[in-house]
């Protein structure tokens, strides 16, 4: 079975952790949210799709669920030292792979071409995929003004009253033809429990992405559990944008083209055809389990 994933943050490579040890990784291609990347430090940050890198080249630090496990950070502490403005702590070989993408998105490459190289480089055989080869930034909207998400969520700690959340660009954003072709050739397609607003709605808001679901067996994982996301600033967020944190919320956003949607055994939300499982991945058992549950409904549906 061919699956594709619409992810962002940490929560859908989490599942993704569990769907690997069922299906091989050459049968997964992963949708990333590219708004939260960055240019920083003289380097291209582009946090999602190397969590994704990460977990498929087995690299990742799954404690932190960002970075490379047991990465140094003398570069980042030196920086700090002659006086540089350091909020983002990046490690050194973490640091390599953003001097990398840079120097080929610098030479002319796509960002979905430096992403296909460093896979090659990094032995992943899943196919991760930028939702757009322009760049849009997710920013918050502050009593002070616009700032780009990292800074709220990293530097600020999330401890800023935000008004909006707002997407910019000097191009509309697109998807690529390869991420349509993703979504084509998938049997099912599965949005995972990301962060509604930061993670999963820049990948819908580009054009193509939402035509092409409606043609597909798509099945949703909510981040919440009632009123509570199980990690992040999902809340703060969806309330910025005048919509419920909650499961109902987050079903509000994937209706139009969602044909199962999945809940955790805990949540209270009661959502006519919702389905219920452990969807608090403590470990990989439990992300394998749920992994399973939703091949098992998803093979009923087809």
């Amino acid at each position: 079975m061919k699956i594709t994933f619409l992810s962002g943050g940490t929560g859908t490579p989490k599942l993704i952790r569990g769907f690997r040890k069922i299906i091989p990784d050459e049968d997964i291609s992963v949708i990333v949210n590219t708004a939260e990347d960055m240019w920083i430090y003289g380097s291209h940050l582009s946090p999602d799709i190397d969590t994704l890198l990460y977990l498929f080249s087995g690299l990742l630090n799954t404690e932190t669920w960002w970075g490379i496990k047991g990465d140094t950070t003398i570069t980042n502490d030196f920086l700090k030292d002659i006086g540089e403005d350091i909020y983002l702590t990046l490690g050194d070989k973490d640091r390599a792979v953003n001097i990398a993408r840079a120097r080929m998105l610098k030479e002319g490459f796509t960002l979905t071409k430096a992403t296909k190289n460093l896979s090659l480089k990094l032995g992943v055989s899943a196919n991760i995929l930028p939702m757009t080869d322009t760049e849009v930034t997710t920013n918050v909207l502050t009593k002070n003004g616009l700032i780009h998400f990292q800074e709220y969520w990293v530097r600020h700690r999330g401890n800023v009253s935000i008004k909006d959340v707002v997407r910019t660009f000097n191009i509309k954003p697109s998807a690529t033809k390869e991420c349509l072709n993703a979504i084509e050739n998938a049997d099912v397609v599965i949005l995972g429990p990301s962060n509604p607003v930061t993670s999963i709605s820049p990948i819908l808001e580009c054009e193509g992405i939402k035509e092409a679901l409606n043609e597909k067996i798509v099945v949703s994982v909510s981040p919440f559990i009632s009123k509570n996301p199980i990690s992040g600033p999902a809340k703060e967020l969806m309330e910025a944008w005048n919509i419920e944190p909650s499961s109902k919320g987050t079903y509000s956003l994937y209706r139009e083209f969602t044909d199962i949607f999945i809940q955790d055994i805990r949540d209270e939300e009661i959502i006519n055809g919702a389905l219920k499982f452990d969807t608090l991945m403590v470990n990989e058992e439990v992300s394998t389990q749920l992994a399973g549950n939703i091949l098992d409904e998803v093979r009923e549906f087809i």
